[in-house]
């Protein structure tokens, strides 16, 4: 019996997506949603207990006591599947901080077209942590050292990873107790790859140690090292106006649509898209300009840094050929569907692969070099101007909004005390009095077996509601945009009092867009700095701090929460564990789960936690946060306590008596 297909209300909360799934049923084209409807997901694989490395196999193991035919018991599977997730998870983020290591080196010896150091600040203060010389010294010189110390850090062999002594002193002392510190980026992946062969590493505590290592080198290793050089060529991010949605596109512009993850790439685009004889040439062929937008975590590069608007976050990607007026889709790496160029066929559009690593059957490829960077690039927009002439019937969904994207730790310090005295103390300050009741991050996916974007707005609209302030990534940060809630003047209304009266007083949204994927290490940084502050433990774990995922799909994804997690944060996924199990028809079936949840919570102070029903994910949160709170000493949350600043109620304060006037001010009562 056929499963049923949900409606496109059913499907997606986003009206611009819905306006298009309703087109394309009626012309009789899948897409994601639909093809996730028709497609019933293996149980016992997403369970996680399959095992298909050999050719034995495949081994499902259904029973008590049952093994694989090498004798490999469940939990041995479970651990072995979820190391090479992760294993590859942080593969793919950390090629990414390879390419722009490389590029940073031929930025500094002037090999390239188009790109310079933006951010020379930037530069000098991360070369001064690793203690690179930088006074007396050009620019040039001190990146190219800079990028000589970030490329070893893949192949080195023994030692330890430098980007880790970026974290909290007593974390890392953890860490080389735990004996997790990685050594080098590609060591431990290709160490993971070789313990999960058949035969080798099968003892799951051991295999997990293992994986929490992997993530290090992803999260204090190669996404650190991208976000870190991605600033510096391109700029760190403050806040700038942006839009959000399928609105953006235009029907009187050449519609051109990034998509992917490596910034080198859609940077060079926007500049090229600005260049007179682009705008000409587009005027040539009958448009008005080139309308530029991003797509998944290219989005987010081009929107915090150059307000580039953002078509939509990774189940728009679909969404975005279907209103029939895109001229180019333009991808590099990570979360592009193959089902694109099957989809472009119905229409004009051109689906465009750059990267020598990502190549679609069927697809146009014009690869990228940042040898020639701005040549390319002007290539690419001049093959999608001369596929204008080819549009058929349009329909673009009049659903855009508009966000203030951009808060980068750097600029959060900033806007806490301006130039002057910029710090974190105002923050931990509203910690601690209770006026912010904690932070939660909710970043990651989109996953089309839930309601396109529902998770993610409704656990934030929940959190934001109880003085929570929201940080938030990627897909996810879209999915906020889309509904006004990165905007300081929209959406207060829906916060709590305390958080509220910080978010007037400093003038920020009550949901701050930290960038893409990989820029969920801006996030540990900014942890880090609050330990650092004073006030709130001297570790991440004693921070009233929770990590979510709710509609979470990716390895990258196992990566970055098992990082969060090694790093003493509560991370919470949604929908379906991997490593789930059936405790209820096979005993110890959940043991790996244990593990990562009590197991870790021991060891790190940090747990990961599959949470599918969004109320509880809330209830957990909040819990945690509470705990972690009471926990430090603080006064307990009370949401009666703020919100009523202003003259009258300062004429109410002078009545009191002083010790008591203070409790009323600042939470708790001065010593």
């Amino acid at each position: 019996m056929a499963k049923k297909r949900r409606t496109p209300q059913e499907a997606s909360k986003d009206p611009a997506a819905q306006e298009l799934l309703i087109r394309a049923d009626e012309l009789g084209i899948g897409t994601a949603f639909t093809r996730a409807d028709d497609m019933v997901p293996c149980n016992i694989g997403a369970a996680g207990m399959c095992c298909k490395i050999c050719s034995m196999g495949p081994c499902r193991l259904t029973k008590d006591g049952q093994t694989g035919v090498c004798g490999a018991t469940l939990d041995t599977i479970q651990a072995r599947n979820l190391v090479r997730a992760i294993a590859a998870g942080a593969a793919a983020h950390s090629d990414h901080g390879r390419d722009m290591a490389f590029t940073l080196k031929a930025v500094a010896n002037g090999e390239t077209e188009g790109y310079v150091l933006r951010d020379v600040a930037k530069l000098r203060t991360v070369a001064a942590l690793y203690d690179i010389p930088v006074e007396g010294r050009s620019p040039e010189e001190v990146a190219n050292d800079l990028a000589d110390l970030y490329i070893s850090q893949f192949g080195q062999q023994r030692g330890r990873v430098v980007v880790t002594k970026r974290a909290p002193e007593k974390r890392q002392k953890l860490w080389e107790e735990q004996g997790v510190i990685p050594r080098g980026v590609d060591r431990e992946v290709v160490e993971a790859l070789h313990r999960t062969h058949i035969g080798d590493d099968q003892d799951p505590e051991h295999l997990m140690q293992h994986a929490v290592r992997t993530s290090l080198a992803d999260g204090w290793g190669g996404s650190l090292i991208a976000t870190d050089v991605s600033d510096i060529l391109f700029g760190t991010p403050a806040p700038v106006l942006g839009q959000a949605n399928l609105g953006v596109l235009r029907d009187d512009y050449v519609n051109v649509v990034v998509h992917g993850h490596e910034p080198t790439l859609s940077e060079m685009i926007v500049a090229a898209s600005q260049t007179p004889e682009i705008i000409a040439y587009a005027k040539e062929a009958g448009a008005q300009g080139v309308q530029l937008s991003g797509i998944c975590c290219t989005a987010n590069e081009i929107l915090m840094r150059q307000g580039i608007p953002a078509a939509g976050n990774f189940l728009q990607q679909e969404l975005a050929i279907l209103t029939g007026a895109v001229e180019a889709m333009v991808v590099d790496v990570q979360c592009i569907m193959q089902a694109l160029v099957g989809l472009a066929d119905n229409f004009h559009t051109d689906i465009i692969t750059t990267s020598k690593k990502v190549k679609i059957k069927g697809a146009t490829h014009i690869e990228f070099d940042e040898h020639k960077a701005l040549t390319i690039a002007k290539d690419i927009l001049r093959h999608a101007i001369d596929n204008y002439k080819n549009r058929g019937e349009v329909q673009i969904p009049d659903h855009r909004t508009d966000l203030v994207p951009g808060f980068s730790h750097e600029y959060i310090n900033y806007m806490l005390g301006g130039s002057y005295r910029a710090s974190f103390r105002p923050l931990n300050d509203a910690i601690m009095s209770g006026r912010i009741r904690g932070v939660a991050a909710i970043v990651g996916c989109n996953n089309p077996r839930s309601q396109h974007d529902h998770l993610h707005t409704y656990v934030t609209k929940e959190l934001l509601k109880q003085d929570v302030l929201i940080v938030e990534t990627g897909c996810g940060a879209i999915a906020c945009a889309k509904e006004g809630l990165l905007l300081g003047e929209a959406g207060l209304d829906k916060v709590g009092p305390g958080l509220k009266e910080v978010c007037e007083t400093i003038g920020i949204p009550p949901v701050l867009h930290m960038g893409s994927c990989v820029d969920n290490t801006r996030i540990l940084t900014v942890l880090t700095q609050v330990v650092a502050e004073g006030g709130l433990g001297d570790d991440i774990d004693q921070v009233p701090a929770v990590g979510l995922a709710p509609e979470w799909m990716s390895e990258k994804a196992l990566s970055i929460g098992t990082y969060c997690v090694a790093s003493g944060a509560y991370v919470i996924f949604g929908g379906n564990s991997p490593v789930s199990g059936m405790p209820d028809r096979v005993s110890d079936s959940d043991l790996v789960t244990k593990i990562i949840g009590e197991g870790w919570e021991e060891l790190y102070g940090g747990k990961l936690e599959f949470i599918p029903e969004p109320d509880k994910m809330i209830e957990a949160t909040l819990a945690h946060i509470d705990k972690k709170r009471a926990d430090l000493g603080l006064p307990e949350y009370d949401p009666e306590k703020f919100g009523q600043s202003g003259d009258a109620r300062m004429l109410e304060l002078e009545e009191l008596p002083l010790a008591e006037r203070r409790e009323s001010i600042y939470g708790a009562a001065a010593d």
